[in-house]
């Protein structure tokens, strides 16, 4: 456990929006990658519209996309940070759409207002993929997802379970405009409502550790307990957990579950401090081979599912984090 000095400067840290020390090596070198042919030999460029880089797993799907384009010969990356703010990514979709991309891929902060946008790009030729987090419209060319509600399902399930179908859980919630979180949400408490004996409380961290952490905080210093913890990121869980640590909460005694499996999870399941994390793929690398198959002319389902496991101390050694 650190102590309240190192707690603090960490604290900092992470409140001034350091993304868990990932972010530095974000555009580090690509190494010594076989470059692959493309799919014509005229220049393409693939173009990522983010939401935020603050958020450690959108910054690692700009990572595996980058990665992954690296070693398409001929092919050129370009993206950009909303910094979580809708109308910039807006913005930033629509200045790909001027500079005629080959392929836009969107990770959106809201499945409504950036709908016109999509569709705007889509309708002037680009191969539109929306990845992870899907929009209230059709004009895209294809949608890379995971099953979000099996997600908040297996958190549900397996915290119902360690509990005994008793006691009092609270549920971390992410972006209220994105459909993953109510999705998420749906899966979760569909289950919890099988077991009478279990109460949910929600708060909301917006994805971000930072959010988290404040939330958290505020939530202890109102003299809330809870038995088990369903967050529906492990970024949220991991300032969840610094606020605990804070306060001299055991967290070990709690039933904590995240979602997405980063390394920072994984390290935390293996010494205690974590229950469980349900995987959730990046899909950048999904992204790339269907970006490569479109601009080779061949066709592509409009929907792709990726799928997802939870993972525990059980299996934690058989499966490799996200990143």
């Amino acid at each position: 456990m650190p102590n309240q000095h190192g707690f603090e400067r960490v604290r900092r840290k992470v409140l001034q929006g350091a993304a868990g020390g990932f972010a530095a090596g974000v555009w580090g070198a690509l190494g010594a990658w076989p470059l692959l042919a493309g799919a014509q030999d005229k220049p393409r460029t693939v173009a990522f519209a983010q939401d935020t880089f603050k958020n450690d797993f959108r910054l690692a799907q700009v990572n595996e996309v980058k990665e992954a384009v690296g070693r398409v010969s001929g092919w050129r990356f370009v993206v950009s940070d909303a910094q979580g703010q809708t109308s910039l990514l807006i913005h930033q979709i629509e200045q790909f759409v001027a500079q005629q991309v080959d392929v836009l891929i969107v990770g959106t902060n809201d499945e409504r207002a950036v709908v016109p946008a999509v569709a705007k790009a889509y309708q002037s030729g680009i191969h539109v993929i929306v990845l992870d987090r899907g929009i209230q419209g059709k004009a895209y060319t294809t949608f890379i997802h995971s099953d979000n509600v099996l997600i908040g399902k297996l958190g549900g399930e397996y915290i119902a379970q360690r509990l005994g179908s008793n006691g009092k859980v609270l549920l971390f919630e992410g972006l209220q405009t994105a459909d993953v979180t109510h999705l998420r949400t749906k899966g979760f408490l569909d289950e919890m409502r099988k077991h009478k004996g279990i109460r949910v409380i929600k708060r909301t961290g917006n994805y971000l550790r930072k959010d988290a952490l404040l939330e958290m905080e505020r939530l202890l210093a109102s003299g809330e307990k809870v038995d088990a913890i369903f967050s529906e990121s492990d970024s949220m869980l991991s300032g969840a957990r610094m606020a605990l640590v804070a306060a001299h909460v055991d967290v070990r005694k709690l039933i904590t579950v995240g979602c997405d499996y980063t390394s920072e999870a994984r390290d935390a399941i293996r010494d205690g401090t974590q229950t469980a994390s349900v995987l959730f793929p990046l899909g950048g690398h999904a992204s790339v081979e269907v970006a490569r198959k479109l601009l080779a002319g061949e066709k592509v389902a409009q929907h792709i599912v990726i799928p997802v496991k939870l993972v525990t101390r059980d299996n934690v050694e058989q499966v490799m984090p996200v990143f």
